[in-house]
């Protein structure tokens, strides 16, 4: 049954991440990725990683995928007009993606298990400690600056989302603070004597 289970959360997890790449709808990708992030909590908790299933479940099914889906949903975003800007980078696009491709294979070719790699996967957790305490300690302890470069990327990203997203309209009305504030009570008002059957 944990055999089954296995394959089918990682088939679940293949298959999620490849639709959500190849998809053209970009709600059904957000949906094939909501699949693959359950299939790696699935994944996690045949790890004894209940914690970060949970975390996976949580965060990022239930905010971070839901959060794409709808700013896709509710941005009024021109996808044709889009898709029309990203073909002039094909070529660049396929250039990295033959290098990455490359990298992979040279890391993999060089691939070499570590003696104690089998001992440490049939017991990760320390007996004395639960799963939870394990994984801050290693995080807080022995990754820590590692796992605060990475917060600082996330953040980059997010303020890096916010600008592409930011645009200002000509035809919207904004508010201007500044005039607001330097506003002249006497002058806010005028009186105009307006005659019968005229307009001002």
């Amino acid at each position: 049954m944990v055999t089954f289970a296995f394959y089918l959360f990682a088939l679940g997890c293949v298959a999620g991440g490849l639709f959500t790449v190849i998809s053209r709808n970009p709600v059904h990708s957000v949906l094939w990725l909501i699949l693959a992030f359950l299939s790696a909590a699935g994944l996690f908790v045949l790890m004894g990683a209940e914690f970060v299933a949970m975390l996976m479940i949580i965060v990022y099914v239930g905010a971070v995928a839901v959060l794409f889906l709808f700013v896709v949903m509710m941005l009024d975003v021109d996808f044709a007009a889009l898709k029309a800007g990203m073909a002039r980078y094909m070529p660049l696009a396929l250039l990295i993606g033959v290098v990455l491709l490359m990298q992979l294979a040279l890391a993999l070719g060089g691939w070499q298990a570590a003696e104690v790699a089998d001992a440490q996967r049939a017991q990760p957790i320390p007996v004395d400690r639960h799963n939870t305490e394990a994984l801050g300690m290693v995080l807080y302890d022995q990754y820590f600056l590692l796992f605060q470069l990475s917060g600082l990327i996330l953040l980059v990203a997010m303020v890096g989302a916010i600008l592409l997203t930011l645009r200002h309209r000509a035809d919207v009305k904004r508010q201007d603070v500044l005039a607001q504030m330097y506003r002249d009570p006497k002058a806010a008002m005028e009186l105009r004597d307006v005659k019968p059957g005229q307009g001002l």
